[in-house]
């Protein structure tokens, strides 16, 4: 993360609308995609690749639209238009649970890089050797490798996230209780099979908790099966919900574990799953089509009749 009190963030520079949807530090690289798949370097990932202070970087961010331009600043401008890309932004300002995250897109990247290899003075080889690994393998493909991502498919990143939550919380629920997270986790691997992009706008385990909470808070099933209780829950530190960890989830007795798998089976796959997709697809947090998918994907199996042979 990037975040300079000087840095000039005018208003063609910002893009809070978008979010990171995946940020990683590789071999000192701050590096990462943005929700619309858009993959780039943050200012210090760019100046370690350049071989450079980030401070130079900084430098060319808020003289990127001086007038009249500095012949650095003119030169990568012109390296980006050759690229066929508008030069009119040097990076984006983008918002991430409460923080400004500046990050610069790939050709803009590229061009910094191309200047600092074959056009600024003296020799440059770390810059030359960066650029070189970035055109062989094309910047895209290249970050999308390095943090996991898949545009095409299933992202590594959902399952990355998904093993990272089960990892923190495994051993949270005590004997003779169940959570809900743990029990619908077939649920949520069906919906990473199906290309639907999990990440901290799209739990289905709180949607689902939430509809249980009020079936068992109706049916006063603590009288039923005894009183759930409260566990502390841990979110990963790349979900903002993470600030406020641990939270508190409900866990339920043992006992009520059939009611639970029978509702949810007759009422919350058929009825409640279907609305929580639909308001992810109106928001752009799954498309309609995954959407389809991964409901048709989650209508339960069905066991044959058995015929007896006469």
């Amino acid at each position: 993360m990037t975040n300079f009190s000087s840095l000039n963030t005018g208003e063609t520079q910002l893009e809070l609308r978008l979010e990171v949807a995946v940020e990683q530090e590789i071999n000192g690289v701050g590096m990462g995609v943005l929700s619309d798949g858009t993959p780039y370097l943050n200012l210090r990932g760019l100046a370690a690749m350049c071989g450079v202070d980030h401070s130079q970087i900084v430098r060319i961010t808020n003289d990127w639209d001086a007038s009249p331009l500095k012949p650095r600043e003119a030169k990568i401008r012109e390296l980006v238009r050759v690229q066929g890309v508008d030069d009119s932004v040097a990076f984006h300002a983008v918002s991430r649970a409460g923080t400004i995250h500046h990050i610069v897109p790939g050709p803009v990247c590229m061009a910094v890089l191309e200047y600092y290899a074959f056009e600024a003075r003296g020799e440059n080889d770390h810059a030359a050797n960066s650029y070189r690994v970035l055109a062989r393998k094309g910047f895209n493909d290249f970050v999308y490798a390095q943090v996991g991502y898949n545009p095409d498919g299933t992202s590594k990143v959902a399952w990355k996230q998904f093993h990272d939550r089960v990892t923190l919380n495994y051993h949270q629920v005590p004997d003779g209780y169940f959570s809900v997270f743990k029990e619908i986790s077939d649920i949520i691997v069906v919906l990473i099979k199906q290309g639907v992009e999990l990440g901290d706008k799209f739990i289905p385990d709180i949607s689902l908790g939430q509809h249980w909470g009020r079936h068992w808070s109706n049916g006063n099933l603590d009288n039923v099966y005894g009183p759930r209780t409260k566990v502390p829950h841990y979110y990963p530190s790349n979900f903002p919900q993470a600030l406020s960890n641990p939270q508190d989830a409900w866990v339920y007795p043992d006992e009520a574990l059939p009611e639970f798998r029978s509702w949810v089976r007759k009422t919350y796959l058929p009825e409640k799953l279907p609305k929580y997709l639909s308001s992810k697809f109106s928001d752009g947090s799954v498309g309609g089509l995954k959407a389809q998918q991964a409901i048709a994907a989650l209508v339960p199996k069905q066991i044959a009749p058995h015929i007896e042979a006469k």
